[in-house]
């Protein structure tokens, strides 16, 4: 499955220091695709596959979750078309 988030950053010192390289630390069956912060540094759109949404919101709550507000969205894999590929352990954002 597929899972959206959305952060409102509260915190953008520490939001940035860690959510760019959150793949890397990502449990099994949580892989980061595609890290989309806006403009002005106030919000990230994130894509993630997991087995669960439950599990990507509980890695990134304790991640992330002082630093931003958090929201998880299931995005159906049968409109899943052109999806990113995995974000590689230290490539380049």
């Amino acid at each position: 499955m597929y899972v959206i988030t959305k952060h409102q950053i509260k915190d953008a010192d520490a939001f940035f220091a860690v959510a760019r390289m959150a793949a890397e630390g990502a449990p099994p069956g949580v892989y980061g695709r595609q890290f989309c912060p806006s403009r002005d540094g106030a919000e990230a759109v994130c894509l993630w596959e997991a087995d669960s949404l439950e599990a990507v919101r509980e890695y990134l709550d304790s991640l992330i979750g002082e630093a931003s507000d958090n929201a998880y969205f299931e995005v159906d894999t049968r409109r899943a078309i052109g999806m990113p590929d995995r974000i590689e352990a230290g490539a380049q954002a």
